[in-house]
């Protein structure tokens, strides 16, 4: 599969976004699949410890823009768009569920990382690490989770999506209108939602697949609670989370760091739900601050 993004990128217009986008690379992941994932990834920076980045629902390694240059500038660091979001290649029939996202996952890391990571999830890229981290713990050196999807149950939108509901849905996601009301609501400072905010987070819908992906997606269950298996979770773990979350609120902060035995919660003042867009540089201090302790 080829995919060429120019043209998609040349309707960016701030310097971070342009530069990432630009970053973007693609690798052929071999699975246990019927056949190998051309997989989209960012990779900057050298030395340190390896960090990889794992995005939110219907989104992809461009969320990550602000904070990815930052902890380069210290550590490699690696974003994956999961299998079935971002970039990544759609495979026609694959059920798409945690359980196929967590066995690509793997073979990614396995293919061109190699060695142990701290793991960073935002929203529900926390659930998929913490259910990685479960799986695989060999994999993970520390956990943090921004903003995290997984203590409480997901959605039961699954149920609903069979024709024609299901294209409805999708269409629904896909209006602008409806993604820039998203987009507003997960920023405490609503200037941050910009033109080319928007553009970040809707470039990946020209994927082919994109809205069968997420109806399979969504009809797997996708993530549910995961804080009966929490304790289970022996890395150290930091949980990062904006004051002003309007997307997941802010209770289950405290619930994660109960749950998990070796955690620490930090507050981001004056920040919604994406503390890694809003505050990049507190979000980048706390992580490397983890990683050193």
């Amino acid at each position: 599969m080829k995919i060429d993004l120019n043209n998609l990128i040349n309707q960016l217009t701030e310097p971070t976004s342009i530069e990432l986008a630009k970053s973007i690379q693609f690798q052929a992941i071999a699975t246990p699949f019927a056949k190998a994932i051309t997989t989209a990834y960012i990779q900057k920076g050298n030395g340190g410890q390896p960090i990889l980045l794992l995005h939110g629902f219907d989104s992809s390694v461009l969320e990550f823009r602000r904070l990815l240059p930052i902890l380069a500038a210290q550590n490699k660091t690696w974003a994956v768009d999961l299998l079935g979001f971002g970039f990544t290649e759609r495979i026609a029939n694959l059920a798409l569920s945690p359980s196929t996202i967590k066995t690509h996952l793997y073979c990614f890391w396995k293919t061109l990382i190699h060695q142990p990571v701290i793991l960073v999830g935002a929203s529900m890229g926390g659930a998929a690490a913490i259910d990685f981290t479960l799986n695989y713990p060999e994999v993970v050196k520390k956990l943090v989770l921004i903003d995290s999807a997984g203590f409480t149950a997901g959605s039961a939108m699954g149920k609903l999506m069979f024709p024609p509901f299901d294209r409805l849905a999708t269409e629904f996601l896909r209006n602008p209108r409806v993604r820039n009301s998203i987009s507003r609501a997960a920023y405490k400072n609503k200037s941050l939602a910009s033109v080319d905010a928007q553009l970040c987070a809707a470039l990946h819908l020209n994927m082919p697949g994109w809205n069968q992906a997420l109806i399979a997606f969504t009809k797997s269950g996708g993530y549910t609670s995961f804080k009966e298996k929490l304790a289970q979770i022996e890395q150290p773990t930091l949980i990062l989370w904006g004051e002003d979350d309007r997307i997941l609120g802010t209770k289950d902060a405290e619930k994660f760091q109960q749950a998990i035995p070796q955690s620490k919660l930090a507050w981001i003042k004056d920040c919604g739900h994406v503390p890694h867009l809003e505050q990049p540089q507190i979000a980048a201090e706390h992580i490397l601050n983890f990683i050193t302790e």
